[in-house]
């Protein structure tokens, strides 16, 4: 009986220290749904978002990542701190989990009837007119679903835009002072797309979870060992494929500018044929002598091709896919070749970026006409 009431004691000590630390914040929080596109966007559009915060002074609550699971018909919400540390990033701005926000602060700071969801200006799609329709379709739904929010009015907060410049953020705290405003809710990010060049170095403050780098230290040490390695990422799937076809009328689509400033792209950048990766492999591979190629893929993997053409290289993928234990393996690559469109090559790259590490990207600079392959 006594280890019990030790136990309980013991219990009941840890969840009062835990309600201790976690005091209201008096400037008030930002809160968004990370709803536009797949990790690499709501990668980019969270280098903003907590730059946003803090230019604030309000405490960003950390949204789950969403992801999209087919064939289920609505996204899940997957806990920040699945896939990353948050310690590391209060070194930069007071952050807190959405998780936690909602089980120790919600109640006092943002109780139910009194929340407002902000957007630029009416949704025209949803069931009310001059309305946000923050919950209509799929993520957004599903994603205030897993907090159960009901919205009791909207918002339209333009012409103010997430620019982050002294004389805008005044303007911000002026019309949404903390005291009659505690939390700013989005209906997306309030950040531009892709990310800011003044954004990229906050990457420094995104670091693996525990879980997410042991998994990527074993996959290394059980397939590739000490030895020096290439990681590749091959953005192969249909819907890029679609998606580059209009390169010519958007040069700076999505991540491009990562190697081309605002330069003009091409296809082939965008959407590599098989020469191309073996041209651009095989010179790597010449260079540094390396015998271990990692490979991370959203379709096709061309393993087999690749082995056959580099008969004395090793290529490994991780089986079962993780795109986040593959993020995490090309970081930590020797030598790296990305896809300079791609948002998931982009976070690659900013992680290289912080650890000094070289990145190269498929037909860039691109080859010439004549070239052999």
């Amino acid at each position: 009986m006594a280890d019990i009431m030790q136990t309980l004691l013991l219990l009941l000590g840890s969840a009062m220290l835990i309600k201790a630390e976690i005091t209201v914040d008096p400037n008030g929080y930002v809160m968004y749904c990370p709803c536009m596109g797949r990790f690499g966007n709501q990668a980019d559009h969270f280098l903003g978002a907590i730059r946003f915060a803090k230019a604030l002074d309000r405490t960003l609550v950390l949204p789950p990542w969403v992801e999209f699971r087919f064939p289920a018909p609505r996204s899940v919400q997957v806990p920040f701190d699945t896939y990353f540390q948050v310690e590391p990033l209060k070194q930069f701005h007071r952050v807190i989990t959405m998780e936690s926000f909602f089980k120790h602060l919600a109640d006092q700071v943002w109780p139910v009837g009194k929340r407002a969801v902000l957007c630029y200006q009416a949704r025209t799609y949803g069931a009310k007119e001059n309305d946000c329709n923050a919950k209509e379709g799929n993520p957004f739904g599903p994603f205030w679903d897993t907090f159960n929010v009901e919205f009791d009015k909207s918002e339209f907060y333009q012409p103010l835009y997430h620019d982050t410049s002294p004389s805008e953020i005044n303007r911000w705290k002026e019309r949404y002072p903390g005291k009659d405003w505690p939390v700013l809710a989005f209906t997306g990010a309030p950040a531009t797309f892709p990310v800011q060049q003044q954004n990229v170095g906050l990457q420094k403050y995104i670091k693996w979870s525990e879980n997410i780098a042991g998994q990527r230290d074993k996959f290394i040490k059980d397939n590739i060992g000490d030895k020096k390695f290439i990681g590749i990422h091959l953005r192969l799937g249909s819907d890029f494929e679609n998606a580059c076809r209009h390169i010519d009328k958007s040069p700076n689509m999505f991540a491009a500018v990562q190697c081309l400033g605002y330069g003009k792209a091409s296809q082939e950048m965008c959407y590599q044929s098989e020469d191309t990766i073996v041209r651009d492999l095989g010179k790597l591979i010449k260079d540094t002598g390396c015998t271990a190629v990692f490979i991370a893929t959203d379709s096709k993997d061309l393993k087999s091709k690749l082995s056959k053409k580099f008969e004395k290289v090793k290529f490994v993928k991780h089986e079962p896919p993780h795109p986040h234990v593959d993020l995490a393996v090309l970081g930590a690559s020797d030598y790296f070749i990305g896809n300079c469109i791609s948002t998931f090559t982009a976070f690659v790259k900013r992680e290289r970026d912080v650890n000094n590490k070289p990145t190269k990207f498929w037909d860039f600079p691109p080859a010439k006409k004549h070239e052999e392959l």
